[in-house]
C-alpha cells in the first residue's frame, strides 16, 4: 500500500490518531470544553441542548481542521512536483507522527517550538472567539468551535504534516476529517465532565500504549516508503 494513499487504512489511522491523542486533547482543551459548557446560561443547561451545543463546536473544529488540511495539502501539490520532493514530503510527515507519539507519552515536548508558529494567528482568532460568547444558539457554537479549531496545537501539526504529503486537498480534508472525529469522544466526555473515564484517558500508561501504537504505525509508514524508494 502507498504510504501516502488515501483509502481506508489511513482514514482509519487517522481516526486512531486522533482516538489515541485523547490524553493530549483533555489536557489542552479539557479546559475550553470545561469554560463553554459553563458559559451557557444556567437557564439553557439541559442535557438535550448542551448535547446539541457540544455538538456544535466540534463540528465547527473539525470544519476548520478540513480547512487547514485542504489548504496544506493545496501547498503540498505546488511542492511536490518531482519524486524525490515528495519523498522527502513523506519523510517529513512521518517523522512529525514520531513526534507526535513523543509529545502524547510526555517524553519529548519539542512538538511545543511548533505550536509556537501558530500562536501569532491564534492572538488575531481569539478576540473574535470571545465575541461569540455567552453561546444561546447552534449557529453560535459552530462558530466558536471553528475558531476554536486554529488553536495552536503540536498533534493537529503533526497530521497537518501528512496532509502536506499527500498532496490532494480532498485527501487532505479528508484526512483531517477522520482525525477529527477521533478527538471527538474524548472532548464530548470532558464536556459532560466524566471525570473517571477522563481519568483513565490521562492515566501514563494509556499515553504511553498510544505513543507505542503510533511509533509503530510510523515506522511501518516508513519501511514502505524506503521499499518505495529503493525499488525505483
Amino acid at each position: 500500500m502507498d504510504p501516502t494513499g488515501l483509502g481506508l487504512p489511513p482514514l482509519l489511522a487517522a481516526f486512531v490518531f486522533g482516538l489515541l491523542g485523547g490524553a493530549h486533547c483533555i489536557g489542552m482543551c479539557g479546559g475550553i470544553m470545561s469554560a463553554l459548557t459553563f458559559a451557557v446560561p444556567p437557564s439553557m443547561r439541559s442535557p438535550a441542548r448542551l448535547s446539541g451545543l457540544l455538538l456544535g463546536y466540534n463540528l465547527g473544529r473539525i470544519l476548520s481542521y478540513m480547512t487547514a488540511g485542504a489548504l496544506v495539502a493545496s501547498l503540498g501539490t505546488v511542492i511536490a512536483l518531482s519524486s524525490t520532493a515528495r519523498m522527502i514530503l513523506q519523510l517529513f510527515a512521518t517523522v512529525m507522527l514520531i513526534l507526535m507519539a513523543l509529545y502524547i507519552a510526555n517524553w519529548w515536548k519539542g512538538l511545543l517550538r511548533v505550536e509556537a508558529v501558530g500562536k501569532r494567528l491564534w492572538r488575531h482568532l481569539e478576540p473574535i472567539g470571545r465575541r461569540l460568547m455567552p453561546v444561546v444558539s447552534m449557529p453560535q457554537a459552530v462558530g466558536l468551535g471553528a475558531v476554536w479549531g486554529w488553536l495552536p496545537c503540536g498533534l493537529v501539526y503533526s497530521m497537518l504534516a501528512w496532509s502536506l504529503a499527500i498532496a490532494d486537498p480532498l485527501r487532505g480534508g479528508l484526512l483531517m476529517a477522520a482525525f477529527g472525529l477521533g478527538t471527538l469522544p474524548a472532548l464530548l466526555v470532558t464536556g459532560f465532565a466524566a471525570r473517571q473515564l477522563g481519568a483513565l484517558i490521562r492515566h501514563p500508561a494509556t499515553r504511553t500504549l498510544a505513543a507505542l501504537s503510533i511509533i509503530a504505525f510510523a515506522i511501518w509508514q516508513l519501511a514502505l516508503l524506503l521499499g518505495s524508494g529503493m525499488s525505483h
